[in-house]
């Protein structure tokens, strides 16, 4: 277990605060303040709030605000996150959560969805070359350049392992462009019971109206992992990477720090813009069991946000197998729920400076693709599979504003 911050959870049997779910959470139907600087097109508008759901997806405990513990559980360990959850990832019981429909921002957590999308959609063998749109967009990158050739696998890879937001503007094209690639997401999350979820931008990246939830990130990579190209991706800690126009190929590195350095992790994804602050959604096993934890609306301090993740793992971890479940991450949306045929088909170009909020990079020592010991092979086997692509409208907003990097 990973020792993260100094404070000690009550015994087990302490009594616990759970919320009253008898009183509304107030403004949890749209991201706190402070806002996303945005600046939109003459005449557009932010969208509605998505609605909320009478029923809370996964349970009625899961609409409570503050803790959701089983009864006698000890409480979890202290974490910055607004809202968090942890839930058995085979059985999709969910063990502890806090605020889990609250709704908030989710930086580059949501490129779980768009791997969801491009998995669905598009042949890995498919070649996509790269452009200048691709190269300049504001924020993280994986590497793309003009004229550079690149499988979708690849451009995957650098979506998930370097939070490339370059690799999602490409993804995004192939898909159709960027308000047909929005108009899927919000329709497979939707269809998935993701109702807190709009997407507006395919990389994270803020816009007018975008939202997630705790539980919505958790559902998101547990379907995702049940592909096992998805699976594979996300535990690469390395592999080689395209170069383009004469500039050599170069070695792509993950950026998630529990892949790197918690025992048991199968992969993760961290996100982080200045009104989202710090996400993150990942998973782990132990003992036969396995686990995924999502956070939003975290701070670094006084851990960073993948030993926050850590600590609320190993207390799933700890709770005995039969701990009654608090909620579940449903498979499907429930009855009657919308159909995100058009809620959240936005686009944007929303301006960021490129600056990393944590300039520190992972180990680079040479790892297998599978996160096996040094020395091993860095190539992965190319995956197959083709889906249609459907089309749809959307309305597009451009967006314009200097923040900082999403991740």
């Amino acid at each position: 277990m990973i020792a993260v911050l100094a404070l000690v959870a009550p015994a087990a049997g302490a009594p616990v605060a759970v919320a009253d779910l008898a009183v509304p959470c107030s403004g949890q139907a749209v991201p706190p303040a402070p806002a996303a600087r945005e600046v939109v097109a003459p005449g557009a508008v932010t969208p509605e709030p998505l609605p909320v759901p009478a029923d809370p997806v996964g349970g009625p405990r899961l609409g409570g605000c503050g803790d959701v513990l089983a009864p006698g559980a000890p409480v979890p360990p202290p974490v910055t996150a607004a809202g968090w959850v942890v839930a058995d990832l085979d059985s999709g019981a969910v063990l502890a959560a806090h605020d889990p429909h609250g709704r908030q921002r989710p930086a580059s957590t949501l490129k779980v969805l768009t791997a969801l999308v491009v998995l669905q959609r598009l042949d890995p063998d498919t070649v996509v070359v790269g452009t200048a749109d691709d190269a300049n967009v504001p924020g993280s990158r994986a590497g793309i350049g003009p004229g550079g050739r690149y499988t979708v696998r690849q451009l995957l890879a650098g979506l998930l392992m370097n939070s490339g937001n370059d690799a999602a503007n490409a993804l995004a094209r192939q898909l159709g462009g960027v308000p047909a690639t929005l108009a899927a997401m919000s329709a497979t999350a939707a269809s998935l019971g993701a109702l807190d979820t709009r997407p507006v931008t395919p990389s994270g990246l803020d816009g007018p109206g975008m939202s997630s939830s705790a539980y919505d990130l958790a559902l998101l990579f547990r379907v995702a992992l049940r592909d096992p190209r998805f699976a594979e991706l996300i535990g690469i800690r390395q592999m080689d990477f395209p170069g383009y126009g004469g500039r050599p190929g170069f070695r792509l590195s993950s950026d998630n720090r529990l892949l790197l350095g918690y025992p048991g992790a199968i992969g993760g994804k961290n996100g982080f813009t200045d009104a989202a602050r710090h996400t993150f959604v990942g998973a782990a096993q132990r003992n036969g069991r396995r686990l995924v934890v999502a956070l939003v609306h975290g701070e670094h301090q006084p851990a960073p946000m993948w030993r926050q993740a850590a600590a609320l793992l190993d207390h799933g971890f700890a709770l005995p197998p039969g701990t009654a479940p608090v909620g579940t991450l449903v498979d499907s949306a429930p009855p009657g729920a919308r159909t995100g045929s058009s809620d959240g088909a936005l686009s944007g170009a929303a301006q960021h400076d490129g600056t990393r909020p944590d300039a520190s990079r992972p180990d680079t020592t040479p790892v297998s693709a599978t996160g096996g010991a040094p020395g091993g092979s860095t190539s992965v086997r190319l995956f197959g599979g083709i889906g249609a692509l459907g089309t749809a409208v959307a309305l597009v907003v451009v967006l314009t504003g200097r923040r900082r990097a999403g991740r």
